[in-house]
């Protein structure tokens, strides 16, 4: 009969098969406390010596952390024990001990954060990155189901680009052939302009990569971002659509992944705050707001990590930022006909000092003023021709976005540092495991 531990509650009374890994082990004179796990869920399990074989009680009390099992007996329920089931182990088949001489690395006790980025291999069957991988899934989930669900048209975007989409300072290079070079993506922004003049909505939903050094808790260099775009559309509906997104999956994420939340200790009535409407500032409040509350920031500058957290202090849902100087956005940005020194951009910042989570606005689409940020960028026409045709050929008004998976897991789960948001990690000075 197959059996997992997260299914417990619907074999209770019946005889079943645990196949997965001692967890820990508790001995308590002739009573042994396996705890087994199974990827699903961890599972108490009971050996009463006088109950059970001298073998089978001997075999379960030389168990070592992490071996691997198949182990049977019935289920029963039991308020006191982890996840309220309990197993009376009736029989354990070991499919691989792991040898005492070179004991499984991380142990209950505390271990320092390199220690364990460096056995991140090992980590994950810890129960808290179990849980926030569990939140993660359930978030990529989220977005693909809202998208596909309102009209939008999943279409791939390359990884290898010839150009750098916001500038080439961030870029990793890499050679191709016949001594050429292309780079890792930035973002897969410009194509999504391309293919939503073929279906009007689509988005793009992969790994994206930036060669910034910086050591900041919010930064990877490589990390998955879903970049939604559309056809006919302003700054105005990129603001209601990222309102309405981001509520969809503090909902799902609150709805389906609770227990998690509460291994990890997360405080969900702040989650619970995340419903539209949203406050809207322009960056001039937000630069008048910064000012009185200390920030050296002045007009013209571009929000940093702390005036992000400090702005965020003023309400209890996610904020969003808009009309940001042209001069710190990227050269596709339309500018604000009524203040052409200001872009028609928006920054979503989370509560609690999680800063930008999503950021996009409306796109250039007049043929000429393209082709003059174009110039003034100092960036090369000749990578750029395909997506100079895009306003040469049926030219539209049209908007988007893109979100960081990983910053939106460490909002909804309430962690310190990205680091744990994504299975392996890759920072400046992280490129193992």
């Amino acid at each position: 009969m197959s059996f997992t531990i997260a299914q417990a509650g619907e074999f209770v009374g019946q005889t079943v098969e645990l196949r997965g890994w001692l967890y820990n082990l508790r001995k308590s004179g002739k009573i042994l406390f396996p705890l087994f796990r199974d990827g699903t869920g961890i599972l108490q399990g009971v050996v009463v010596k006088s109950q059970v074989s001298e073998e089978l009680f001997a075999r379960v009390r030389d168990l070592t952390q992490e071996s691997s099992l198949v182990a049977t007996g019935s289920v029963r329920a039991e308020p006191r024990a982890p996840g309220g089931f309990e197993m009376d182990v009736a029989g354990v088949e070991v499919l691989q001990r792991v040898p005492e001489a070179d004991p499984y690395p991380i142990t209950p006790k505390e271990h320092g954060v390199d220690f364990l980025m460096d056995h991140r291999h090992l980590w994950l069957r810890s129960t808290r990155q179990h849980a926030i991988l569990r939140v993660r899934h359930e978030i990529v989930r989220a977005v693909r189901d809202y998208f596909d669900d309102h009209g939008f048209t999943l279409v791939d975007t390359p990884i290898l680009t010839p150009a750098a989409c916001e500038g080439t300072t961030s870029l990793f290079e890499v050679p191709y052939f016949d001594d050429d070079k292309a780079y890792l993506s930035q973002s897969g922004q410009l194509y999504n302009e391309a293919t939503i003049m073929a279906f009007r909505k689509t988005y793009c939903f992969g790994p994206t990569f930036r060669a910034e050094r910086s050591k900041t808790r919010r930064h990877l260099t490589e990390f998955w971002m879903v970049e939604p775009e559309m056809a006919f559309a302003t700054l105005d509906d990129v603001m209601e659509l990222a309102e309405d997104f981001l509520s969809f999956i503090a909902r799902r994420v609150l709805e389906r992944r609770r227990p998690e939340l509460e291994r990890l200790e997360r405080d969900v009535t702040k989650l619970e705050k995340t419903e539209p409407p949203f406050p809207r500032i322009s960056y001039d409040e937000a630069v008048e707001r910064l000012k009185q509350k200390g920030s050296q920031i002045q007009w013209g500058g571009d929000l940093g990590g702390t005036d992000e957290t400090l702005l965020s202090e003023d309400f209890d849902r996610p904020v969003l930022v808009h009309r940001y100087p042209a001069q710190v956005k990227a050269f596709y940005m339309q500018p604000d006909p009524a203040r052409p020194e200001v872009a028609l951009g928006v920054d979503v910042l989370a509560p609690e000092g999680y800063g930008e989570v999503i950021g996009g606005g409306q796109r250039i689409h007049d043929l000429d003023l393209l082709l003059r940020h174009i110039e003034e960028h100092k960036l090369p026409r000749e990578a750029f021709e395909w997506y100079v045709d895009l306003r040469k050929y049926g030219s539209v008004p049209h908007a988007g976005f893109g979100m960081g998976i990983e910053r939106c897991v460490a909002w909804m789960c309430g962690l310190e540092h990205v680091r744990e948001t994504i299975a392996f990690p890759r920072m400046l000075y992280r490129l193992k495991p």
